[in-house]
């Protein structure tokens, strides 16, 4: 495989597809400079100078896009129309439209496209999905939670995702908002039909110069300039049958680092799982409450296959993403792995938040396409 973006994530990626069997062959930066100075870093055997290069590449099967926002589109349709399989950092566009271009391209290629909804591959997560699937849960009531970070609270923290030049317009909702839709709509079984949200800048103006992800403020001063996405945001949705969802979203909440809680109330019981303590869920019941940890001895057979570890030895982000990967070089082989998100759920995603810009712009409920 090849990388293409040498940031944060794509760092992540670089460990997650080595242990998940993959030669990495090399990189692709924002500069030749910095291709070097990546794959000296990486240990990889190539520093590309150019797109082109990294997609002529013949040794490469897979390429993964971990480039910011607005270069995910092109770099994504011309490594699949080069004959790769693809694995698209999201949002795999800035706008729906893009993302069902994307869509297009990867059917016509034939080949495998999938898109890092990691969260989806924590094993307590498929655990709460097993009990959903199995009816534990009954018709449901609400379903709520919220995802907050603090990383952008400081009025001196930036980064390129603040630009919607090159993050797009939404930068909370696209950038961790969709995450926790996707795994309501996954977990729970529903599809959001309509959405009510209120965006929410807290910080004016932020340096122009751009950090890295979750570095927090910059050490340097830097002109400053007006933000134009957003801070955090509320959504009120509904879905299809009626259910009614609230979700607060919020990368400027002190302390909160990476906590996406979810908690999913029916007329029989309810589940709550916190990425924060990603080893168990809450179970509530009218009588009593539960603790289910992970435990492959015990769990469901989904849960028990991602579990890495044995129980008592806690698995968290970073297995998520190696699992994420191991089941897309399985589809890649020809398998097909229960849950593995692809471009379809990016475009789905797109829409979701084209849904919630729209309806924070008009300041109204706005449908969702289905």
């Amino acid at each position: 495989m090849a990388i293409l973006g040498a940031g944060m994530i794509g760092g992540v990626h670089l460990r997650s597809a080595r242990i998940a069997g993959a030669e990495v062959v090399g990189v692709l930066a924002s500069s030749p400079e910095r291709s070097v100075a990546a794959a000296e870093r990486w240990d990889t055997e190539v520093a590309y100078p150019d797109l082109d290069a990294a997609l002529g590449d013949d040794s490469v099967d897979v390429v993964h896009v971990c480039t910011p926002n607005f270069l995910h589109v092109a770099q994504a349709g011309a490594a699949l129309a080069a004959g790769k399989h693809v694995v698209c950092e999201k949002p795999i566009a800035t706008s729906a439209a893009d993302a069902q271009d994307l869509v297009r391209v990867a059917e016509a290629s034939g080949r495998i496209a999938t898109v890092p909804f990691v969260y989806r591959y924590h094993p307590m997560v498929r655990e709460l999905r097993s009990r959903v699937m199995a009816g534990d849960f009954g018709p449901w009531q609400l379903l709520h939670g919220s995802y907050l970070q603090d990383w952008l609270l400081s009025p001196d923290s930036t980064n390129w995702r603040v630009a919607s030049t090159t993050g797009g317009p939404s930068r909370a909702f696209a950038d961790i908002g969709s995450h926790w839709f996707d795994l309501v709509e996954w977990v729970a079984g529903v599809r959001i039909a309509e959405v009510l949200a209120e965006t929410v800048t807290t910080v004016a103006e932020r340096p122009t110069a751009a950090g890295q992800t979750f570095s927090g403020a910059s050490p340097s001063p830097s002109p400053h300039v007006p933000v134009t996405t957003e801070d955090a945001l509320g959504v009120l949705a509904r879905t299809s049958e009626g259910v009614l969802v609230s979700s607060t979203v919020s990368q400027v909440s002190a302390g909160r680092k990476n906590r996406l809680w979810l908690e999913l109330d029916g007329a029989d019981a309810s589940g709550v799982f916190d990425q924060e303590l990603p080893e168990s869920l809450q179970l509530g019941y009218v009588d009593r409450t539960e603790t289910v940890v992970r435990d492959p001895s015990s769990n469901s057979a989904e849960a028990a296959r991602l579990s890495i570890v044995p129980a008592g030895h806690a698995q968290g982000y970073l297995e998520c993403f190696e699992n994420f990967l191991q089941d897309t070089y399985a589809a890649i082989r020809g398998e097909s792995p229960d849950g593995l998100p692809t471009v379809l759920d990016g475009l789905r995603s797109a829409h979701l938040v084209d849904a919630v810009m729209a309806s924070a712009s008009q300041r109204a409920w706005t449908r969702v396409p289905h």
